[in-house]
Parts: structure tokens; C-alpha cells; sequence
């Protein structure tokens, strides 16, 4: 079975804007994640922005690109670049998207999600051990948010996915705010799907915000983390104790010591969930 890392705090995404204010003003962030695509060639003024953070600050490599869940080959370039990038930073662990992302070698730029059958189910725990095969780790595996549902499936997405990270031995990159967003769009109890997880599978939780349409919400990374995902994130804290936080932005993004005042009130509802907790 896999073994946790040890928590480390509340990170931030890395993220272009903030290159130059985070090496100038050391932020009161405990780590940071960066998206492995941005840095898989070598050398170059990204490479060197991401080595110099990371002489300073723990790092983990968050993915878009391996499509887990395809009947398509791997993509062993894409390996191969991604174990010599984890390589060369030393990241803290690797994690990915529970989804597949093209089809027939054509990539869609999107996550999109699988069919919770039996076959899907199969066919990624198999690619999950041959990526940590070739990778010589465990890798984190994230939920993603969705707006649409398939006929056969079989499973809830929480049965599917503690399903895989048993049978593949991997971990899970928990995002509170995927769960939510899926919870309205697809019309089920969240906790149900927190209280499913196990326990021992969560390494990380994302927190984000998202645009809401009035009957469905959509994933888009550009608000402010959001009450109703602020509370999630308290039962969340309720089930799976301290585990390391972070917070993605990707449009819209503030100046860095806005995303650090988000990142404190993280911090300050862990501290009192934990406490009321214990």
C-alpha cells in the first residue's frame, strides 16, 4: 500500500506573473506547484524561473497532458521528458488528471471525463502501473470537474476512482472544487463523495474557483475560492486531518500578495478545523 508524503503546508500555483515578485519577496507559501508542460524543454527562461524557485521552496509537478484514461497508446516521448524534468527538479511527488484528453493523436485541450465501467476501470489501472513503472514513483491522480454523463456507466466517479487508486496503488490529488462543481451540475451529495475516499490515498487537495450559470457551474480557475467550497474544504479537513493545500488561479490572476491573503484564510480554517477537531 502506498505511504503518504508528510504535509506540506499550503502552497500556490507557479505561475508566470508571480516569477519575478516570489524571487523578490520570498511569499509566506509553503511550497508550490508547477504544470509539467510548461518546462519540458530543456533550458530556456521557464526552466530557469522554475530552478531558481524551486532553490527556495518545495516543488511538485502537476500535469495536463497524460491521458490516463485513453485506449491510445502512452505517449512515451511525453514519459520520458516528464522522468527527466522530475529528474532535474526533485519535485515532491508528480500528479495528473483522472480523464483522457484526445483522441487518435489529436489533443483536444480539454479533461474529459471517462465512462465508470468496468473496462475504463481496468484499462487505467494498468496505464497507472506502467507510468509508475517508468517513472520509478507513485503518481497522484486528480478529479476532474464534468458536465456530462455516459449511459453505461457502472459506478458513482468516487466508487470509480478509489477503485483505481487501490487496485493501481497510486494516490489521490483531491479537488474540493472539481467535487463541488460536478455535485450541482450532476446533482449529488458531495459529502457522499468525500465520505468514499480513502482516507489514506489523499496526498493533496486543490481549492479554486469557478463561474456559476445559475444550473450548472463550470470549472474555469478565474474567482476567488467560493463559500460553498470553503465549507467542502472544512469537511474535507473533518475527514482527511492535514493534508497539503493549495490554491490554483489561472485567468484573472491578482497580484501574489492577494493569492497569499487566500492561501492565510486556508491556513486559518485549517487551524481552527483541525483544533475543534482534536
Amino acid at each position: 500500500m502506498a505511504s503518504l508524503h508528510p504535509p506540506l503546508g499550503f502552497g500556490l500555483g507557479l505561475r508566470v506573473d508571480h516569477y519575478e515578485a516570489i524571487l523578490a519577496d520570498n511569499p509566506e507559501v509553503d511550497w508550490f506547484e508547477a504544470l509539467t508542460e510548461n518546462y519540458l524543454v530543456p533550458g530556456g527562461k521557464p526552466l530557469d524561473y522554475l530552478m531558481r524557485v524551486r532553490e527556495r521552496y518545495p516543488m511538485v509537478l502537476h500535469g495536463v497532458s497524460l491521458s490516463i484514461g485513453s485506449t491510445q497508446p502512452l505517449d512515451r516521448t511525453y514519459l520520458a521528458q516528464l522522468k527527466a524534468l522530475a529528474a532535474r527538479v526533485e519535485p515532491e511527488w508528480v500528479s495528473d488528471h483522472l480523464c483522457w484528453t484526445g483522441i487518435a493523436g489529436r489533443n483536444m485541450h480539454d479533461l474529459l471525463p471517462l465512462p465508470y465501467t468496468e473496462e475504463a476501470l481496468a484499462n487505467v489501472v494498468e496505464r497507472v502501473r506502467t507510468v509508475q513503472d517508468i517513472l520509478g514513483r507513485r503518481i497522484l491522480l486528480e478529479n476532474v470537474s464534468s458536465y456530462v454523463t455516459y449511459r453505461d456507466s457502472q459506478a458513482t466517479e468516487w466508487q470509480f476512482l478509489r477503485e483505481i487508486a487501490e487496485r493501481a496503488d497510486c494516490l489521490i490529488l483531491l479537488d474540493v472544487n472539481n467535487i463541488y462543481v460536478s455535485s450541482v451540475n450532476h446533482e449529488f451529495d458531495p459529502l457522499d463523495y468525500l465520505s468514499a475516499i480513502p482516507v489514506d490515498r489523499v496526498q493533496q487537495i486543490h481549492l479554486a474557483g469557478h463561474e456559476n450559470h445559475g444550473d450548472y457551474l463550470i470549472d474555469t480557475h478565474d474567482h476567488p475560492v467560493p463559500d460553498p467550497v470553503w465549507e467542502l474544504y472544512g469537511a474535507a479537513l473533518r475527514r482527511f486531518g492535514n493534508v497539503s493545500t493549495m490554491i490554483e488561479r489561472d485567468a484573472n490572476i491578482p497580484p501574489l500578495e492577494e493569492l497569499c491573503s487566500e492561501l492565510d484564510a486556508a491556513r486559518q480554517l485549517a487551524a481552527r478545523t483541525l483544533a475543534r477537531a482534536a
